[in-house]
């Protein structure tokens, strides 16, 4: 599977009820630039930008499913107060209806929730994407297309892994051994 470098200008709108929702857009003089095959995009954007050649508009809409998937009312969840306190207080600076705030699961996994709530009984978030169950349409252009490079690759590749593929971030503390920091034991790190 070849692997494409792509770079593409676009708008993006939900649709409800032939209503359009600006969500987000890029400037021309820097587009969203990806690698296929890496899963970095949505699929469904990557499948119908792929073969456009440079210079192509493009005008697409895709479900929720090929999306962030269906609104999940499951994912909204009511946490302990307890849970936010820094120093013994309750973290109001970033713990606020509005923000978006990391949590971890038992397994260690990060993920984003959007605060939509804070009250005695505890803080209320959704861990629902902010486009689940919205129909996405995409407008733009293609500003390039052409085959990825080992370097491209490679780069992306690293900082998929933690930023520093020979070190694995360790750079610096002795991690990955003799000229680690140094940028001499092909981490690429200095």
């Amino acid at each position: 599977m070849e692997h494409r470098f792509l770079a593409v200008h676009y708008q993006l709108h939900s649709v409800k009820d032939g209503e359009r929702t600006l969500e987000e857009q890029t400037i021309r003089e820097q587009p969203f630039q990806f690698i296929s095959g890496f899963g970095v995009s949505l699929d469904a954007l990557e499948q119908h930008v792929l073969s456009l050649e440079k210079g192509t508009e493009f005008d697409f809409t895709i479900s929720p499913a090929e999306a962030f998937g269906e609104y999940d009312p499951s994912g909204v969840h009511t946490l302990a107060r307890e849970v936010f306190m820094v120093n013994g207080k309750f973290d109001a600076q970033h713990i606020y209806p509005g923000s978006i705030i990391t949590l971890t699961d038992a397994e260690e996994n990060h993920f984003p929730a959007l605060v939509k709530a804070v009250d005695s009984n505890g803080v209320t978030v959704d861990t629902n994407h902010p486009l689940a169950g919205k129909t996405l349409n995409f407008t733009g252009e293609m500003i390039e297309n052409r085959p990825a490079t080992d370097e491209e690759i490679n780069a992306l590749i690293k900082h998929m892994t933690g930023g520093c593929g020979g070190c694995g971030g360790h750079c610096g503390d002795g991690g990955c051994g003799e000229g680690c920091g140094e940028g001499d034991c092909g981490c690429g790190c200095k």
